[in-house]
């Protein structure tokens, strides 16, 4: 039974290292009781099958016990609420339409990496490569026009990014709100034009489902899922692709990749256990009814803090897991479990692939300019990642 109430957040030995106390929890404490940093009390999960467990029970839900928003037309609820529009969505949005989309994200990929290779050395890898991929995509699969997409990655910027140059805890809300409100209102336009003029893009073809059981997607379910994909869909892959590439080239992984193209997707698989929580973290949990989760009573209405960078580091489920091992199986959770396991991880695992590959073949004497210690980072409220990745060759 738990005996220690602890603070988070934890320290790290380097950006892209895990706390120790993780490993030390899962071996005594794998349901901790945790004092967040806005003083709210919460369980702290670090096993694997614990973590597992917290994010496929539908006991444990993504909105507070009794607390879900009658306006929310996100994927973020719980219930048949969720359960509707995720079959919905589900309909169009499938690996086999992501899979048709491959060699378009890996030209894509190939092109900012000539760009880069042309323009010489240094470069951001974040502003060259990562975000430009990462939004053109996105784009792409809506029908955003091109000339729209830069601004729509500022606005995306503001909302989901805190501002390093303020006070740590200071946040520029009427900024955030503003940029907010100017998205969702090109979602709007955007979901109001497609309706009369439909394409051969994602959101016609969301436009055009209807299910006898389920009906249709509303205009501001609609609007939603544009500025879901947007934000939270661009930024994750971004990260995910710089903080990839940083392991990569520091562990001189990346230049093996140009003469083994079969160990990409292991490759790949195994950066998205590494990196699962140095980025971003599953959204927290409520338990919605009484739960027993290993030896812990978990009381209604608990909030639960299920860590996928502990469950990934798991010694029961990953023999060594500190070594990066492309040939281990890899049940990771990086893109969680259960009801609300990510619609979009067949997208992101394309677009890491892709950029990975591209930069391999192209510049595989890639290299750091900076320390990794001194790499600038944004931490936001949905992901978080490096500002800016300066590489040379």
């Amino acid at each position: 039974m738990p005996t220690t109430t602890r603070t988070l957040p934890f320290e790290r030995p380097g950006v892209l290292e895990p706390p120790p106390a993780y490993a030390e929890l899962r071996r005594t404490e794998p349901v901790a009781r945790v004092t967040t940093p806005d003083g709210t009390q919460a369980w702290l999960v670090t096993s694997y099958d614990a973590v597992a467990t917290v994010l496929a029970d539908p006991r444990f839900g993504v909105a507070p016990l009794g607390g879900g928003d009658p306006g929310n037309h996100t994927l973020f609820q719980d219930g048949d609420a969720h359960a509707r529009l995720r079959r919905l969505v589900s309909t169009v949005f499938t690996p086999r339409h992501v899979e048709s989309m491959r060699a378009r994200i890996e030209e894509l990929a190939a092109d900012h990496v000539a760009a880069m290779a042309a323009a010489g050395p240094p470069a951001d890898l974040v502003d060259a490569l990562a975000a430009p991929l990462s939004i053109t995509t996105i784009g792409e699969l809506l029908g955003i026009p091109a000339d729209d997409r830069a601004q729509l990655r500022r606005w995306a910027d503001t909302v989901l990014t805190v501002d390093m140059s303020v006070p740590t805890g200071e946040l520029d809300g009427a900024a955030m709100e503003q940029a907010w409100e100017s998205l969702s209102g090109y979602a709007a336009e955007l979901v109001a034009t497609r309706r009369s003029d439909p394409g051969d893009d994602l959101m016609s073809a969301l436009i055009g489902v209807h299910d006898a059981q389920d009906g249709r997607l509303s205009g501001d379910e609609l609007t939603a899922m544009v500025t879901t994909l947007v934000s939270a869909g661009y930024l994750s892959a971004c990260n995910v692709m710089s903080v990839a590439v940083i392991h990569l080239v520091g562990t001189g992984r990346l230049a093996r990749l140009a003469g083994a193209p079969e160990q990409l997707d292991a490759t790949v698989e195994e950066v998205l256990r590494h990196q699962s929580g140095v980025t971003g973290e599953v959204l927290p949990r409520w338990a919605h009814e009484d739960v027993e989760l290993g030896e812990t009573r978990i009381a209604a209405g608990d909030m639960v803090l299920a860590r996928l960078e502990a469950a990934n580091r798991d010694p029961d489920r990953f023999p060594d897991p500190d070594r990066f091992v492309p040939e281990r199986p890899n049940p990771h959770l990086a893109f969680g479990r259960g009801p609300h396991h990510c619609l979009g991880a067949a997208l992101a695992r394309t677009e890491i692939r892709a950029a990975l590959h591209a930069l391999a073949v192209r510049l595989p004497g890639l290299r750091l300019r900076d320390r990794v210690e001194d790499i600038p980072w944004i931490h936001g409220f949905v992901d978080s990642g490096p500002a800016a990745v300066h590489v040379t060759w």
